[in-house]
């Protein structure tokens, strides 16, 4: 599997195209913005997109889903508990960024957590990890050593708390449980900042210390 990597948006969210090279199948990871860089993305690639796998709703990581699934046909995946948060982010958008925006686009499938998806041959764990919002999710490639852990834990920090539907104490419980349980060699793709590892944040994350 080829991972593909843009960053996207005003507020710079890591958006990642998963592409099966055998099967010409592709999935989208948190299409935040930038559409046409997508989209661009997609052809560039020739990936056949299938779906739209979100680790949260927030709007932010959303924007460029309506435009995306309309021209690939690809159905739009989030937790059920996202569902409020998305209903939310038309608002967000026009809060944080005067942006008329909406509406939300359908959501055509649950991830369930804990449960898995398969991508050709690779397999991602669906782990639930709720405390930036309430039904945020990562996704883990233990093949590749690797997770997909939107807005829970970046390097060097962590996700806000100070949304509705946020809780300071249940995201660092959700960081302890389902991020440092892995090994610490595992890269953790953030939905925002540079990559790091799990031992790197293990060792100096400010937060999650002690």
């Amino acid at each position: 599997m080829r991972i593909h990597h843009l960053i996207v948006g005003p507020l710079e969210v890591n958006c990642f195209l998963l592409h099966d090279e055998a099967s010409g199948e592709g999935w989208l990871i948190d299409p935040g913005d930038d559409a046409d860089d997508i989209l661009d993305l997609i052809r560039r690639t020739g990936a056949r997109v299938t779906r739209i796998i979100n680790t949260h709703a927030h709007f932010d990581h959303v924007l460029a889903v309506p435009r995306v699934q309309a021209a690939t046909g690809a159905t739009f995946h989030l937790h059920r508990e996202e569902l409020p948060v998305l209903a939310w982010a038309p608002a967000a958008a026009q809060a944080w960024l005067g942006l008329t925006w909406g509406p939300p686009p359908s959501v055509d499938g649950y991830l369930e957590a804990p449960g898995t998806l398969s991508l050709g041959n690779t397999t991602l764990e669906i782990r639930h990890v709720p405390g930036h919002s309430p039904g945020s999710v990562m996704f883990v490639d233990h093949a590749g050593r690797r997770a997909w852990v939107g807005d829970a834990v970046f390097a060097g920090s962590i996700g806000r708390t100070d949304f509705p539907g946020c809780s300071y104490p249940l995201l660092i419980a959700s960081i302890r449980d389902q991020i440092l349980s892995l090994p610490d060699d595992y890269t953790l793709y953030p939905g925002h900042g540079p990559f790091t590892t799990v031992g790197r944040e293990r060792r100096t994350n400010p937060f999650l210390q002690g």
